[in-house]
């Protein structure tokens, strides 16, 4: 397994990175069967485990997989999302982050946390309240370095203005949504990022599991995911016709859709790391069968011509728009105002 720079921090981490969402009560139960996947991971050369603390009990399958070996592992986990039904337990506050990543490193069981990333844009809280309290933490040897997740690129430049000017920590890393049929962060934040030297590991490269070539056009594609509520994506004819043109180029060219997708995103300049989310051994094992996977000019080429560059086809349901997008009054003038304009 080969290692690339997290950013300018000087940690050394593989371009597969194993993602634990669905270790744990959001996918795969069977405790034991996550935790010998975690270890399956790591004993094939991946040393960047991502979590968040709203993945369900994935951070306690995490910590217990990692008894014996955490000093192998670049531990990344996540705050913001809401955890139970207490209004002040989410977001990004300051009261709110000294609490969570004490519940995550006791989840963890470990006395730090190598990234600690900000999951979501909070708009109720000032950007310099988070940092200045991420900051803390990062002096007090609790966190060693900050990230963010899914901030659009004003968001980005903001953070770090403010980072510099307070003398905070700054965000180290951004981890986006990215895969062939997302490709929307190619325009600006990948190369915002490249620009203040951010690592970035993105997720869902299989576009969650649509590139893994069991959802096909004119099948029902009702299996585990495909039946959740949102996932409205996986039955989107626009994506599944993409599928389709990519499932033949990868046949043309002698590989799975699921080592194309990955080689995919790993050729950007600008990507780290792909966070793989497994939920079983099997799938765990398929994904790391094409670790070695690089793409020839002529098929990027190709891609291109099915899906061109910075553009997406159609949209993953779990993906963040900002409230902007999500709430009609922050777009829509008040209907008085309408009518008498």
């Amino acid at each position: 397994m080969q290692y690339r720079t997290l950013g300018r921090t000087g940690i050394k981490v593989t371009p597969y990175a194993l993602g634990a969402m669905m270790l744990g009560s959001l996918g795969n139960p069977d405790r034991l069967e996550g935790i010998a996947i975690i270890r399956r991971a790591l004993d094939a050369g991946i040393n960047f485990v991502d979590t968040a603390d709203r993945y369900g009990d994935s951070e306690e399958v995490v910590g217990e997989a990692l008894k014996g070996r955490r000093d192998e592992v670049v531990l990344a986990t996540k705050f913001w999302g809401p955890v139970d039904d207490d209004i002040n337990h989410r977001g990004a506050s300051r009261r709110w982050i000294m609490n969570a990543v004490e519940r995550s490193l006791r989840r963890l069981q470990t006395d730090h946390i190598d990234l600690y990333q900000l999951h979501r844009p909070d708009p109720d809280t000032d950007i310099d309240e988070t940092l200045s309290a991420l900051t803390d933490l990062v002096r007090q040897g609790k966190v060693r370095a900050i990230g963010s997740s899914s901030m659009r690129g004003s968001e980005i430049v903001e953070a770090q203005w403010v980072a510099e000017r307070r003398g905070f920590e700054r965000f180290r890393t951004e981890q986006p949504n990215y895969s062939v049929l997302d490709r929307e962060i190619e325009r600006e934040i990948l190369p915002v990022a490249q620009r203040y030297g951010m690592g970035t590991l993105v997720y869902s490269p299989l576009a969650g599991g649509t590139l893994t070539g069991r959802y096909r056009a004119g099948q029902e594609n009702d299996n585990f995911r495909s039946t959740r509520t949102g996932m409205r994506h996986f039955r989107d004819e626009r994506r599944l016709a993409a599928v389709e043109e990519l499932v033949a180029l990868a046949d043309e060219v002698g590989l799975t859709l699921t080592h194309l997708a990955m080689a995919f995103v790993l050729a950007h300049p600008g990507v780290t790391s792909a966070i793989a989310g497994p939920r079983t051994i099997e799938q765990l094992e398929d994904t790391l069968a094409g670790v070695d996977v690089v793409l020839a000019d002529e098929v990027l080429d190709r891609i291109d011509a099915i899906v061109p560059p910075g553009e997406s086809i159609g949209s993953m349901d779990m993906v963040y728009r900002g409230p902007e997008v999500g709430d009609p009054a922050l777009r829509r003038r008040p209907s008085a105002q309408r009518s008498a304009a």
